[in-house]
């Protein structure tokens, strides 16, 4: 098919632009893991077997770290899932101590992220970041109600333009060692924004404002930034 007048973009160059909206990218902190793997396979490439574990532990990080793109709903009040997952636990308990908050139980929705769901945390609504506290734990399974309270976690409380106070806690498991969480106090966060990563395996809690009604249900899936929890 011949080109059309203007049209400079070759084979190659379309073939590039399909893998990267097909592909989604690595965030930037799995790019060491990815960077071990590919070295080993350098360093192995006269070992087949070398290379081979090269290539499949830089594929499998990249995998982990992956960092797809999303969409948030565009009506406003709404509370979106901070991170892919399963719903585990829909009810009620009191948010973290360590945000110096009423003692007051609140509707809570928690996603389990297994090793094969995106890693990468997302803002649940739009808002200023008032406080970010980080609490060592124990390290349990964390599809475990116990989870919660037992495991390390760190915890960010988000204020809306109308006053509303969403708190998402990122929640270590057994083999989640490391909590990412780059928003800091007086940062502005947009819906569906990234703040951080859990590192292999793990869950979040989102605390939703009194009277809030979460509509979703144990079992369902969730995808970051995309699903809607409840309306403030």
């Amino acid at each position: 098919m011949a080109r059309r007048p203007g049209d400079l973009t070759t084979g190659p160059q379309r073939l590039w632009a399909l893998l990267r909206s097909t592909i989604p990218p690595v965030h930037r902190a799995g790019l060491p893991f990815v960077g071990a793997g590919l070295a080993l396979a350098v360093a192995g490439r006269r070992h087949s077997w070398a290379r081979r574990a090269g290539l499949l532990t830089a594929g499998a990080c990249a995998g982990f770290f992956r960092h797809p793109p999303r969409v948030p709903p565009s009506r406003p009040g709404v509370v979106v899932a901070p991170a892919d997952g399963v719903i585990c636990l829909v009810d009620t308990a009191a948010p973290p101590a360590e945000l110096g908050l009423p003692n007051m139980p609140l509707p809570r929705v928690s996603i389990f992220l297994s090793l094969l769901d995106a890693h990468v945390q997302r803002a649940p609504v739009s808002g200023a970041v008032i406080d970010v506290q980080h609490r060592p734990g124990r390290f349990g399974s964390a599809d475990l109600a116990a989870a919660s309270e037992r495991n390390e976690r760190t915890s960010m409380l988000i204020r809306t333009e109308a006053g509303a106070e969403v708190v998402v806690a990122q929640i270590a498991g057994m083999l989640a060692r490391r909590i990412v969480c780059e928003a800091r106090a007086g940062d502005k966060l947009s819906i569906g924004d990234t703040y951080g990563l859990i590192r292999f395996g793990s869950r979040l809690d989102t605390y939703l404002p009194a009277g809030c009604e979460p509509l979703v249900s144990v079992g369902q899936r969730a995808l970051a930034g995309e699903t809607v929890l409840a309306e403030l």
